[in-house]
């Protein structure tokens, strides 16, 4: 389980820090990266779907972009733009529903107990919305030739380049952050622009044109159904103010040379050297809980006034501040490794006849620039898209899924030293608590907050469904204990005191009381287990042979409670508060059901042996305490690491770990197990299965592959986790290098315990490693099996190691720079 760093050995003896802005003083530090095509993706001909274009985004705007050299269609997102608006969401039914639920799962009457968890099913979530499209009609015939397609990862631009005749025609674009706004240049060398500008909205609006200026005015549904869901009427309107959302953007055009004519809903370009586009938009959306009712006069005055602050800078300081900012970020970390050239595409395709390292570490690069294009500060988190959505009905809503979706979005943060990006997660945390707070009372009757399998931008936290879904997605009631995992690995790699106390703690507590009062007592055992209980979204077979969802005391239930408790334990001491809360928390963890083996030597999903409705299952929950848990490692339970690892080859060798998550999810297991041959043919299995040509994570659908970002996100988390692991009392080094990756460096990697992980490796040896503190404290180092130091160095001064059996300890003050030089041995 999750306990008191300083026990498991990875702070040494001083638990306190220096907190500086949430970060703790953690070393973030910048440094030149060459900007080549090591960093960037680039293509020979233009996106034909909106899913195979290049993404840009600064947290709140977001814009996919194809590349079309006749027709550029650039699809714009707003975080906030979601249809509906705050409601209750109460189910009188749910609380007396409960008892009859409960007896049903513990006395094995499993399908009386799913027929009667849809009587606690509330309403589904509201869905992410598209703003509209900006389209940039080009006008002059001719052959297209020297088709260049790019998305520059290090600088955060987009770049479109073809020749026709003898005019070079050249298009740029960014989101700024600094600036809020989307900015894009088109440049004719050799020749002049004739182009007709507009914007269009799939939802309720309008467009106009005056001056330079476009504008769009529209309105979100009230409601939209799910994708998946069967209704008349799945979309649908609301005059009324406040039923809906009301969002504005307005672009600015400027031209060198030439004209801009404005007419009807268009601009008209003619003859221009160079035309600038400034896009700011803008939504109704006040807060979670409250209605987006301001009206469409000051949404547009908000999107203006960023076009206004801006309107001193030319474009050059525009785009040196946007890439500074954005650099600030993306070079806190880098991953070098060698691969052959060729476009992305290319790339992709060999990677199926011979591993490509560099295309990894492309792929690493690439996960890291989507999570700072779509989560900042004071931004909506992340959703099951980013920010990145074309649908009116998105796949799956768009929303925030809680039972694996919304976690892994966020598992690269701390490890890729993104830990500023995690922020809007924590702030959104604060939302859904509040309602996850009447939902735990009216729901359940129970103290505490809990949160269910979907979210949105207003913090729904119920069990969805309508009385229709079944239980095994819709009622699973755990989201609250796995997000606060988010929290408490926020301080393990910070050290953050003032955050652990003033964000985490309290979150962290009342998901613990909702856990407590969840827990019932098995009839058989006596001891403590959960019911109802739900293995995300897979099924059993009952002892009739036909599938049931609900049971008492999944495996992964357990594992997030303990985790949980643990965590609240330790968070307690170290606070110095809440003593008698954390007692009864130890004596609850004490009485819990214990994990079981089944019979061929797997970690058991469900409290039984149940015969297996889809052995090759996407979800595999139970294996959560490997990874992203951290209660079974190989090193210290290794009889619970080889169970996982015999169900994670079960599931595989079932045809599982096919969606694009899934398969993340499964690299990062054999990563945390340090298989470095099964890593390394997981990340080979995701390119070949689980991505587009552009690297998007994919989801298979009858009707194409579906853009989910979630895979992204894990797959990087992956790759840090071959490189440096500290969730085991020790920073390990190279702990599951693929062996394709013979020779390469990564800098900027986080460990727990406020240090930053520098290496560098040949002929798959660890050569030299430099470990950055920003904390005083011990450390126990972990070397790859064969090597050993030849020298450690803090500046001309020799540091003394002490070995161990588990490793070298050695200790530091913040701010050291201690270097290890390895070879054989």
């Amino acid at each position: 389980m999750s306990a008191d760093l300083t026990r498991r050995g990875v702070l040494g003896g001083g638990a306190a820090a220096v907190s500086v802005g949430g970060l703790a003083g953690l070393p973030l530090r910048a440094q030149p990266v060459a900007p080549d095509d090591a960093h960037r993706l680039w293509f020979d001909s233009p996106a034909t779907r909106w899913v195979e274009g290049l993404p840009i985004g600064n947290g709140r705007l977001g814009a996919m972009v194809r590349g079309g050299t006749e027709r550029e269609i650039v699809s714009l997102n707003e975080d906030t733009l979601w249809s509906g608006f705050p409601t209750a969401n109460a189910n009188p039914q749910a609380q007396a529903a409960l008892p009859g639920v409960r007896a049903a799962a513990l006395a094995g009457d499993y399908h009386a107990a799913d027929d009667r968890a849809k009587r606690m099913q509330g309403p589904y979530s509201n869905s992410y919305a598209p703003l509209g499209d900006l389209t940039i009609a080009m006008t002059g015939g001719g052959t297209v030739a020297d088709y260049r397609r790019e998305l520059d990862l290090d600088q955060a631009l987009i770049g479109v380049s073809y020749r026709r005749g003898a005019t070079r025609y050249r298009r740029e674009m960014f989101v700024s952050h600094p600036a809020q706004l989307v900015v894009i240049r088109l440049t004719a060398e050799g020749g002049t622009i004739d182009a007709e500008l507009s914007l269009s909205t799939l939802l309720r609006g309008t467009a106009t044109a005056a001056g330079n200026r476009l504008v769009l005015h529209g309105k979100a549904p009230a409601y939209a159904a799910p994708n998946y869901q069967k209704v008349a009427e799945p979309i649908r309107y609301d005059d009324a103010a406040g039923k809906g959302m009301m969002f504005a953007a307005v672009a600015e055009i400027a031209t060198d040379g030439g004209s801009a004519t404005s007419s009807n809903d268009r601009i008209m370009v003619k003859g221009a050297r160079s035309v600038e586009i400034r896009i700011a938009a803008a939504t109704g959306f006040r807060r979670f809980d409250q209605a987006p009712d301001l009206p469409i006069a000051t949404i547009e005055a908000k999107a203006v006034a960023a076009l206004t602050a801006a309107r001193g800078q030319g474009h050059a300081a525009l785009r040196a501040a946007h890439i500074a900012d954005h650099r600030s970020l993306y070079r806190r970390a880098a991953l070098t490794l060698a691969g052959p050239t060729g476009t992305t595409a290319q790339r992709r395709a060999g990677n199926e006849r011979a591993s490509d390292p560099g295309l990894a570490a492309l792929l690493f690069h690439f996960g890291r620039y989507l999570l700072i294009a779509s989560s900042r500060a004071g931004s909506q988190p992340a959703n099951l898209q980013g920010i990145w959505n074309a649908e009116v009905r998105p796949p799956w809503s768009s929303n925030h899924t809680t039972n694996i979706n919304t976690e892994m979005n966020y598992w690269p943060a701390e490890v890729a030293n993104l830990a500023d990006c995690h922020t809007a997660l924590f702030d959104w945390l604060d939302s859904v608590a509040v309602r996850g707070r009447t939902v735990a009372s009216g729901y359940y009757g129970m103290p505490g907050w809990c949160l269910h399998h979907n979210s949105d931008v207003w913090a729904m936290a119920n069990p969805v469904g309508e009385g229709e879904a079944t239980p095994v997605w819709a009622n699973w009631p755990m989201g609250g204990p796995w997000l606060m995992q988010h929290l408490w690995q926020h301080y393990t790699f910070s050290g953050d005191l003032v955050f652990l106390r003033t964000r985490a703690w309290p979150l962290m507590r009342g998901a613990a009381e909702f856990c407590a009062a969840w827990l019932v007592a098995d009839p058989v055992s006596g001891r403590l287990t959960t019911a109802p209980s739900i293995s995300p979204e897979n099924e059993f077979l009952a002892p009739d042979g036909k599938k049931a969802s609900i049971s008492a005391g999944c495996t992964m239930d357990l594992a997030l409670i303990r985790e949980l408790f643990a965590n609240c334990i330790a968070a307690a001491a170290l606070l110095e508060t809440d003593a008698a809360f954390a007692t009864k928390l130890r004596g609850l963890v004490e009485r819990l059901e214990p994990y079981r083996i089944g019979s061929h030597g797997e970690l058991l999903e469900w409290s039984r042996e149940f015969a297996e409705n889809e052995p090759g299952h996407r979800h595999i929950s139970h294996l959560y305490p490997l990874y992203p848990g951290d209660e079974f490692t190989p090193r210290r339970t290794p009889k619970w690491a080889q169970a996982v690892a015999t169900s994670m080859q079960r599931r595989e060798d079932n045809g599982g770990a096919q969606t694009g998550w899934s398969r993340a999810w499964a690299t990062c297991i054999w990563a945390r197990m340090g298989d470095a041959a099964r890593s390394g043919r997981s990340i080979d299995a995701f390119f070949k299965s689980s991505t587009l040509d552009n690297l998007f994570d994919t989801h298979p659908s009858d009707k194409g592959p579906i853009f989910q970002i979630d895979g992204n996100f894990g797959i990087t988390a992956a790759i840090a986790e071959m490189l440096v692991q500290s969730h085991d009392g020790a920073i390990a080094l190279l702990p599951a290098l693929p062996p394709a990756w013979r020779d390469g460096s990564v800098r900027g990697l986080r460990a727990r315990g406020g240090v930053t992980v520098d290496q560098s490796w040949s002929g798959g040896g660890l050569d030299e490693a430099t470990l950055h503190f920003a904390r005083d404290g011990e450390v126990l180092v972990r070397l790859p099996a064969g090597r050993r130091v030849r020298a450690a160095r803090n500046g001309r001064s020799a540091v003394p190691l002490r070995s161990e059996a588990a490793g070298l300890r050695l200790r530091a003050r913040a701010g050291d720079r201690i270097i290890l030089h390895t070879g054989a041995g």
